[in-house]
């Protein structure tokens, strides 16, 4: 009778057990170039003041634009609005008008960001969209990464 008893515990605890599962890893950095016709433009404007000038798809954010065009955005969080080191400043105050309000997350996380402006938005919770096409962003001088920084002595990242 052991013998059946400790099989049974045996099945039970198997039946117990939760089943491994992961959920889909974000590709950032890595767009499906827009179809012929529906091609959005934006503008990077760097730190040194040089303009970059992409074609994107509709959908895509511009911490993913940015990290597959090589710029100098860092995303320490991935893009889950955790940090602000993918600050952006919008050059024009109507096309930060056309852009949805940014929630309390994101107003969290720019309160963190470096050379905060009216029109600083996180790069990671803008996607392009039609009225968002001939967009121009600023990358700013600095970037503040907290999360290095409690193990760095707190020195931020000059670009």
């Amino acid at each position: 009778m052991g013998a059946t008893i400790a099989t049974h515990r045996s099945w039970l605890f198997a039946r117990a057990r939760r089943r491994f599962s992961a959920s889909p890893v974000a590709a950032h950095g890595h767009l499906i170039p827009p179809k012929p016709g529906e091609e959005l433009r934006i503008t990077f404007i760097d730190k040194e003041g040089d303009e970059h000038n992409y074609e994107v798809a509709k959908g895509d954010n511009l911490l993913d634009i940015a990290q597959s065009e090589e710029l100098e955005m860092e995303g320490a969080c991935g893009g889950s609005c955790a940090c602000s080191t993918c600050h952006i400043i919008v050059e024009s105050q109507d096309f930060y008008d056309a852009m949805p309000e940014p929630d309390d997350d994101e107003n969290d996380m720019l309160d963190l960001a470096f050379g905060l402006t009216e029109t600083s938005r996180l790069g990671c919770q803008i996607k392009m969209t039609p009225e968002l096409d001939g967009l121009r962003v600023k990358l700013p001088s600095m970037t503040r990464n907290l999360q290095a920084s409690d193990f760095s002595g707190g020195k931020d990242k000059k670009g």
